[in-house]
């Protein structure tokens, strides 16, 4: 849901040193958009080789309840699953809408 989010707010949000970046897809094409991507590479890589780390012992995905609210039950992991899912959907109609 976070990529789907970004992609509407980058419309009307821009970080200091990246007004003239185009939005969306054309960004990475640009010298200071395609710097901005790997800096994001290098942070999300740097955090699943770190804090992000999965538990060898669990299935993939499987992080429990890591703020210990008590609701890691059965159906509040489906119904991450499928939110998981719909996240999923919903970024690839917005890349293929910025691709026409």
């Amino acid at each position: 849901m976070m990529a789907a989010l970004g992609s509407l707010v980058q419309h009307y949000v821009r970080f200091p040193g990246f007004e003239d970046v185009p939005s969306g897809l054309a960004a990475a094409w640009t010298p200071t958009g395609s710097q901005g991507l790997a800096g994001l590479l290098v942070v999300a890589g740097a955090l699943e080789l770190g804090p992000w780390r999965e538990d060898a012992s669990t299935e993939p995905g499987n992080f429990g309840d890591p703020l210990g609210l008590g609701q890691y039950t059965n159906d509040m992991r489906n119904k991450e699953l499928n939110n998981g899912r719909f996240a999923m959907v919903a970024i690839l109609g917005i890349v293929a809408a910025e691709l026409n």
